[in-house]
């Protein structure tokens, strides 16, 4: 899952390549804007320039003391003063001007790309097999969508600047310092060389534990997702303890990975500082002597001081920017690899054959398994007429659920066909075999949203009278009448619905949907006895005329089933009545009685 802080990381530069080709038909704004962020740096180094100028026509004004004694210099230029304060006031404005409208440039482009990130994030969860969810965890493709894709945008928003800005005023600083005074230049960058060569050395030494970082935190969101979806679990089984053991571990390598990372990228700052505060030092100096000698004026000393803060402070944003790209290469390298992940075969050129099904099934010689090694469906046949209903049994790991799985392709099968009123189903678009079925499973499923509308879902031209109806159908319109809001109450935290009103309204929504196939998971083990009662006669209105595929768990609850399919280890075993496999006193039997010896 994560990268370990002893591991190489992938290419930096090909991480950021990509980054930038998915990001290409914003390049022409970043472009802009990161013209206007160098044209702004270079204003603030031209500046400088004027300041000196300014302060050698203010010196001539002052008086020099020579023994004691006076001796004026010159005489102030008021015009000069006025024209270079001006020249200032101009190149101060538009700095600012160029700086801003990069500023809210980069902040809306850097958006619309986090938000075209997110959307082909989300789009591609859509497109992957089942198959990755179950060696991918949901926290970890959260993480992904929300901790990474933000990372890469504030990264764009604020590193990349900040990097086209400081170079361009390193540049620019060095050539002004050498344009002015050659031997004051040398004397600024030689004491600047140092933060260079730290600064190098940082980057280098920092990048391993970015990447393991941002793998790390996506690893402690997987298993905190994990843990708490299944508290109740957690706490009834007194798992707290392997809990926080494994949260520990991994909360650990995520301590050791982050203050690792950050303390090298925090130890950029205070050497820059250091360097910066011991080049205004040696350029003190070294002008104080210049200017005894005569050969340059006070006015390029006070130049040379902000050239000097122009130089260094680039470095230290430049450590500043490369701790970003790192971080960002890092976030970068989890989302396109989320990104490049293996999609489903592309079926939209696909003929879209079913229509409204009649519900005859057929498997022919149907293999399946969840990896190569592993074969969990082996050679399984069986045709079903519309409207049967079918029961499918077995003992845990038999494959029913797997079966129905590869019904609803789900997961592709390895051999075999799976015909659909006499088309293959692999011959049309999964939406297409998506549309003839309706489920109804154990585990409920409901969305943020009033209960009319967790009703009807995807389900289009569905009238008030239909949503009635089915509640009903279903017995939940009384319930649904006494709430203060009706069928517009919104299911959220604060409106509490029992686990068997939950299964009530994802049956109604089976209902609504009415297609003619039906997918039951031993929908009412998570209701009351009572309760089953209506439901099972809801569903006995709700499968007449449907092909029905129950998933029976409690043997009891499918006596009436039009065929039993008793399977074992991925193949059928027995098939037939209830009666008539009971009398056979095979596998079903044994199955059978037993549920009953274990019940006394």
């Amino acid at each position: 899952m994560g990268m370990g802080p002893g591991e190489k990381p992938k290419e930096f530069k090909k991480t950021w390549g990509k980054l930038i080709v998915y990001s290409r038909s914003f390049m022409p704004v970043v472009a802009a804007a990161l013209v206007m962020a160098v044209l702004s740096a270079i204003l603030q180094v031209l500046s400088a320039h004027w300041i000196g100028m300014l302060t050698d026509e203010i010196v001539k004004g002052v008086p020099l003391m020579v023994g004691g004694v006076p001796i004026m210099m010159g005489v102030i230029d008021l015009g000069a003063v006025t024209s270079i304060g001006i020249t200032l006031i101009c190149l101060c404005a538009g700095a600012a001007v160029f700086t801003f409208v990069q500023n809210w440039t980069m902040a809306t482009t850097t958006q619309k790309i986090s938000k075209r990130m997110r959307s082909d994030l989300s789009g591609k969860i859509n497109r992957l097999p089942f198959s990755f969810f179950n060696k991918t965890s949901y926290g970890d493709v959260l993480s992904r969508m929300t901790n990474d894709v933000d990372t890469i945008g504030q990264t764009l928003n604020q590193s990349v600047p900040t990097l086209f800005s400081a170079v361009a005023m390193l540049v620019v600083s060095t050539i002004m310092m050498f344009y002015t005074n050659w031997t004051m230049a040398l004397t600024a960058i030689g004491t600047s060389l140092l933060g260079f060569v730290l600064m190098a050395v940082i980057v280098k030494v920092s990048q391993k534990f970015f990447v393991a970082q941002q793998a790390e935190l996506g690893n402690i969101n997987g298993h905190v997702e994990e843990t708490y979806t299944g508290h109740n679990i957690v706490k009834v089984y007194n798992g707290s303890r392997d809990f926080k053991r494994r949260f520990e571990e991994i909360n650990a390598r995520l301590y050791e990975c982050g203050w690792k990372s950050q303390f090298l990228s925090g130890l950029m700052m205070p050497m820059m500082l250091f360097v910066g505060n011991f080049g205004y030092v040696a350029v003190c100096i070294v002008g104080a002597m210049l200017t005894i000698d005569g050969v340059i004026s006070i006015g390029v000393i006070t130049s040379f001081m902000l050239y000097v803060r122009f130089f260094t402070q680039p470095l230290s944003q430049l450590a500043q920017a490369a701790t970003g790209l790192q971080r960002a290469a890092a976030a970068s390298e989890r989302v396109f690899g989320f990104i490049e992940e293996t999609e489903m075969e592309d079926e939209s050129k696909k003929p879209k054959l079913l229509g409204r099904a009649e519900g005859s099934v057929e498997f022919r010689n149907v293999r399946f398994g969840y990896t190569p090694d592993k074969t969990v469906i082996h050679d399984f046949s069986a045709k079903v007429k519309p409207g049967q209903k079918i029961a499918i049994v077995g003992p845990t790991g038999a494959g029913k659920t797997t079966l129905v799985n590869l019904l609803m392709r789900f997961y592709e099968i390895d051999g075999g066909e799976i015909l659909l009123d006499g088309v293959p189903i692999n011959e049309v678009p999964r939406e297409n075999v998506h549309e003839q079925f309706c489920m109804v499973l154990q585990d409920t499923w409901l969305f943020e949203g009033t209960i009319k509308e967790n009703i009807i879902y995807s389900k289009q031209g569905v009238s008030d009278d239909d949503v009635v109806a089915a509640c009903k159908m279903v017995g939940l319109h009384h319930f649904v009448q006494t709430l203060p809001d009706g069928y517009d109450t919104v299911l959220n935290d604060n409106a509490s619905l029992s686990e068997g009103q939950k299964q009530l309204l994802t049956i109604a929504r089976a209902i609504i949907k009415d297609s003619r196939l039906l997918i039951l998971d031993e929908a009412t083990s998570s209701v009351d006895t009572r309760t089953e009662r209506m439901v099972q006669e809801a569903m006995d209105i709700l499968m007449k005329d449907r092909t029905s595929f129950i998933i029976a768990h409690r043997l009891s609850t499918i006596k009436n089933a039009d065929m039993i399919l008793v399977l074992r280890e991925g193949d059928i075993v027995e098939s037939g009545g209830h009666d008539e496999l009971l009398a056979q006193g095979g596998f079903y039997a044994e199955l059978y009685n037993s549920q009953f010896e274990t019940a006394a």
